[in-house]
């Protein structure tokens, strides 16, 4: 019976793992963005899974990926973060409220406008797709980029911007739990790449 040298095993060993890392973000960014138009539970679940598989297998030590596993891994994981942590967020906003809240035409949700009438109702929270996508990329790539400071920055830009209408106890509650949700899906998909970049 022949064993494999350890210089074979060395050299060959790092790069099945960032291969197998690349693929599972792949995977998991496919789940997620099967599920962006049409919710689907096992879709979310199993991609939050193979981001998890990945990030676990990141966290081995290893030599320093080569360039190429850099590059496309991070663009892999900056894909992921963008598309997959609106289902995310969907996904545990729907088991928070269990589906206590109206959907609103444009996107938001719709609550009883106390100012107006005690009948009267207006959608709040309008846009939050677009804002969450954009909310994600900015802080995958400012960790990415080595710059986690900007998450205040960021945090604080979103809450200033949505001030006016979080006097809804339903619009407060799903505004902290979606900014958490994808504020921390972020945080994983750019910890993923730097774990695979140091």
């Amino acid at each position: 019976m022949t064993t494999l040298p350890p210089a074979f095993l060395a050299f060959w060993f790092p790069h099945v793992l960032w291969v197998l890392i690349l693929l599972l973000t792949i995977g998991a960014l496919g789940c997620m963005v099967a599920t962006l138009r049409t919710p689907r539970r096992p879709l979310v679940y199993t991609g939050t899974g193979l981001l998890a598989l990945a990030f676990l297998l990141a966290t081995f030590p290893q030599q320093e990926a080569p360039i190429e596993f850099r590059v496309l891994i991070g663009i892999a994981t900056l894909a992921l973060s963008v598309a997959g942590g609106g289902p995310a967020s969907q996904l545990v906003l729907t088991l928070a409220t269990r589906s206590t809240t109206v959907s609103g035409d444009h996107g938001g949700i719709v609550v009883h406008d106390r100012t107006t009438g005690a009948d009267a109702t207006r959608e709040v929270l309008r846009g939050g797709t677009t804002i969450g996508f954009l909310e994600r990329f900015a802080t995958t790539g400012a960790i990415m980029a080595g710059f986690p400071e900007a998450l205040g920055i960021i945090v604080a830009i979103k809450g200033v911007g949505r001030f006016t209408e979080l006097d809804a106890a339903e619009a407060r509650e799903r505004f902290i739990i979606g900014t958490l949700v994808s504020i921390v899906w972020a945080c994983v998909c750019a910890g993923l790449f730097r774990f695979v970049a140091a």
